[in-house]
């Protein structure tokens, strides 16, 4: 197990690598635009000096490298935080992004669960095929639609809810005041929808074939109730897949939605990496680029060795 841990970390590293390599080397061959304001154009000019812009783009890349690992330095923002760090402005975005993304999955998780788990007990009965027909539509419509149909609805039709989320000020400079909470309920029900359908199919697969093993049956003729061997046995064995799920959705959280952030103008990290594109902010996009493929590196590892630690009859990178 160690060693499977250890080979992983390597190959996360390398392709994190290749990744930051290749974005790196289309982002310096753009075009830069310098600012009019003479100040500030003599500013950017010595920073792009010092970041060695007229060198070639192996020394660049060097320079870059050099300048993460021996200082933790990628790069300023020149367009949307003038000469504030990279760092510093994906990290001033976090916490918007974590929000509402884990009232998301506080709210999908236990409904996906539970229509899953009651669509597996109600296997080909109608309300089994109901559930599996809304999970079909749920799964194939994109979660930007939901947004779309969420603010006609409940903004525009019914007046219940703010067409975006509150900024900071207005919800008295508190992330966590009802004014904002408000404001973050259709973002969250709109990111929510997808997630339902997700864990909802996925439990009643794995439910279903939980419930038909051998083991459940014997489980029967020892004198258990349907519904006793459903909770000790079949949803214990069937958690096993699951929870590792559960735990790359919540490190999930940290990338955010590009669409939805931008659609109900949340300040996140996702909404960063389209201004970052839209207003040439190169070294910002190098930034979110490194953070997006970091996290979802990580997610995938941690789904896999918590597989080992959930069940300890699952060893991976084990010789047969």
């Amino acid at each position: 197990m160690g060693k499977y841990v250890l080979k992983r970390l390597a190959l996360m590293v390398f392709t994190l690598f290749v990744i930051v390599t290749i974005c790196f080397m289309l982002i310096r061959l753009l075009p830069r635009e310098i600012p009019i304001d003479k100040n500030k154009a003599e500013i950017v000019l010595a920073r792009w000096e010092a970041l060695g812009y007229n060198e070639p783009l192996l020394v660049q890349y060097g320079i870059y490298l050099k300048n993460i690992f021996t200082a933790f330095d990628f790069g300023s923002s020149w367009q949307i935080q003038y000469s504030e760090p990279a760092l510093t402005v994906l990290t001033s975005r976090l916490l918007p992004t974590v929000l509402v993304n884990v009232y998301s999955l506080l709210f999908a998780i236990p409904v996906g669960i539970g229509l899953g788990i009651f669509a597996a007990i109600k296997k080909n009965k109608w309300q089994d095929q109901v559930i599996s027909t809304g999970v079909m539509i749920a799964v194939s419509v994109p979660s930007y639609v939901y947004a779309f149909l969420l603010q006609y609805i409940m903004y525009l039709k019914l007046g219940w809810l703010p067409l975006i989320v509150s900024s900071l000020a207005d919800a008295g400079n508190s992330w966590f005041s009802w004014t904002m909470l408000r404001s973050m309920i259709m973002p969250v029900l709109a990111l929510s929808f997808g997630t339902i359908a997700g864990l909802t199919r996925f439990t009643r697969a794995e439910l279903t074939e939980t419930l038909t093993s051998d083991y459940m049956l014997l489980a029967r003729t020892k004198g258990l109730t349907r519904a006793q061997a459903t909770t000790k046995h079949a949803l214990r064995n069937a958690m096993v897949p699951i929870l590792p799920m559960l735990i790359g959705e919540f490190v999930g959280v940290l990338g955010g939605s590009m669409i939805i952030e931008q659609i109900f103008s949340i300040p996140g990290v996702g909404r960063l990496y389209m201004q970052s594109i839209q207003q040439l902010d190169y070294d910002v996009f190098m930034m979110d680029t490194v953070f997006y493929t970091f996290i979802g590196l990580l997610a995938g590892i941690l789904v896999d060795i918590s597989y080992g630690f959930i069940d300890p009859r699952i060893r991976m990178g084990q010789k047969k």
